[in-house]
């Protein structure tokens, strides 16, 4: 059921949120950390490929982000004020919204993905990779823009569980279906397989995520709590509500476009290290995704905490849920930070025995942990920002840190110094810390605490 959380247990609340959120963000990493582990199976270049299009495929999600985020302020403060007509409202614009914009990024990612593809490498079998793994998962996108609203809207309500089990669900067809779609021989058990190589791992994530679709979809028209839409309601936009959804989430929008067009340039500089490099980014930076798992977890379950108390005016109560949750997150943090720097080695061997790509990647996943940690502390503070809705703090603490620190750091690496790639990795470290001290300064001047959006 639905859940109200601007009353009770102050920490009981934002566990209630995050443990099952953190378990479904984990989920969905897996559904890419599964498939780079068998598609390390067939090579460095298969992965390089996969690595490649993967921050291709991120920029386009920049749509996902600006009405997602918008959705988030809106459902959660709605329901904090009890409009529950307008929540179910909102939620059925923002699937709706979703599907459009998606169908749009979509044709313009078939039509320039290949030039993208050949911009990052010259090597055919790392190009051909990325594009065998790339068109499924674009001519999908709108089911994938679809299935984070409906997770959205069970989240922002105050159910937790439900969206974490249809991903688990989701995820372990997925390590089902991979093995089966991309081998010939599946591994292990020795089955006959449809021998699909890495476009079979694209194919594998696309059903599963068509099933937790369908499911959402299934809990959302039937009802659940407070929460039940309307098929109607789907079948025309609300101008009124999508504009909203932009405003809110125009900032985070930008935010997103210049973080992930910040990737891609790193990926460009990497890229001159060649594919060896590439294939250890593949690994580290979904390990680093699952490093985040935690602090998405925080910052989303803190971000519904703080739009429900701000919609009830109780400031206090949504400073206090900020706090708490920076701090939950280092504490999960530092375990995977003393992972990392312990057993290195053990973590990129997983996905490779390449001996190049575990010494490059042996390095990354260290340094990278450390960023993670600054991250934390970010991510936390910026769940004020997103519940409030005063998204334009996140997009500047991105703009700082990426764009006057990341950005220009490489540059210097590669082009004044000429320095080896692995001062690169150095940049992510100081990325965070830019971004984490201009979010805190924001924060305590405290403006987003008197935002509102409803």
């Amino acid at each position: 059921m639905a859940r109200d959380l601007t009353e009770g247990n102050l920490s009981k609340n934002l566990l209630y949120m995050a443990l099952p959120t953190m378990g479904g963000f984990a989920i969905q990493i897996m559904y890419d950390i599964v498939d780079m582990f068998w598609i390390g199976k067939i090579s460095s270049f298969a992965m390089a490929g996969v690595a490649v299009f993967s921050s291709i495929f991120w920029l386009a999600t920049v749509l996902n982000e600006i009405i997602g985020t918008g959705s988030v302020s809106l459902i959660s403060q709605a329901y904090g004020a009890k409009d529950y007509v307008r929540v179910n409202r909102t939620i059925e614009q923002t699937i709706v919204f979703k599907i459009f914009v998606a169908v749009i990024a979509s044709a313009f990612l078939i039509v320039f993905l290949n030039p993208l593809m050949r911009f990052f490498s010259r090597e055919s079998t790392v190009i051909s990779s990325g594009l065998d793994y790339g068109y499924w998962r674009i001519f999908f996108l709108p089911i994938f823009f679809a299935t984070y609203s409906i997770h959205t809207a069970l989240r922002t309500t105050g159910e937790s569980r439900l969206p974490t089990i249809i991903w688990i669900s989701s995820a372990v067809l997925n390590m089902v279906l991979d093995p089966i779609f991309m081998f010939e021989r599946v591994p292990i058990v020795n089955f006959r397989g449809l021998g699909l190589g890495v476009k079979g791992a694209a194919i594998a994530t696309v059903l599963s995520t068509c099933v937790a679709f369908l499911w959402g979809m299934a809990i959302l028209i039937r009802g659940h709590g407070v929460v039940k839409i309307k098929i109607s309601g789907l079948l025309r936009l609300d101008w009124a509500i999508d504009k909203k959804l932009i405003t809110i989430g125009l900032p985070t929008g930008l935010e997103m476009f210049l973080r992930n067009l910040s990737w891609m340039i790193m990926m460009k500089f990497f890229s001159m290290y060649g594919s060896t490099v590439l294939a250890a980014i593949g690994v580290v930076d979904r390990m680093m995704g699952l490093a985040f798992v935690p602090l998405f977890g925080f910052s989303i379950g803190a971000s519904t905490i703080v739009g429900q108390c701000l919609g009830a005016n109780k400031i206090d109560r949504a400073e206090r849920t900020v706090m708490l949750s920076a701090i939950y997150s280092s504490l999960f943090v530092s375990a995977f930070v003393i992972l990392a720097n312990t057993f290195p080695d053990m973590i990129i061997k997983l996905f490779t025995s390449d001996v190049e790509v575990v010494r490059e990647g042996m390095l990354a996943i260290r340094i990278g942990s450390w960023a993670i940690l600054l991250a934390g502390f970010s991510v936390s503070i910026m769940s004020a920002f997103f519940g409030s809705g005063y998204t334009k703090a996140a997009m500047f603490s991105s703009i700082v840190g990426r764009w006057f620190v990341q950005v220009p750091y490489a540059l210097v690496v590669v082009y004044v110094f000429k320095l080896s790639g692995k001062f690169l990795w150095f940049s992510f470290l100081a990325a965070e810390l830019g971004e984490v001290l201009y979010a805190s300064i924001v924060f305590f001047k405290g403006k987003w605490k008197t935002y509102r959006v409803v």
